[in-house]
């Protein structure tokens, strides 16, 4: 198994603002993903950060998540804002 836990941690409310924008279609898009386990992005007690916490059955699950991420919406209205992850196999 895969797991990613961290924060999106954005440096002003308009980058705030595109995850809010786009954070319910990314987890809807990705807990339909085969393999997705779990999936979250939660707000916190700052306004400009973001718990994120993903769980897969295994790499290639992992691995084909992040590709499709890299292609859709989310990674484009996201991918200047600072992620702090921390990704662990667990397991075989």
């Amino acid at each position: 198994m895969i797991r990613l836990r961290g924060q999106l941690v954005c440096m002003s409310d308009a980058e705030a603002q595109a995850v809010r924008t786009h954070r319910a279609e990314h987890i809807r898009l990705t807990r339909a993903e085969a393999g997705c386990l779990s999936f979250d992005i939660d707000d916190t007690d700052d306004p400009l950060v973001f718990e994120v916490m993903e769980s897969f059955t295994d790499r290639p699950a992992f691995d084909a998540h992040q590709a499709r991420t890299r292609d859709g919406q989310w990674f484009q209205a996201t991918k200047g804002i600072l992620r702090n992850f921390r990704l662990e196999e667990v397991g075989d």
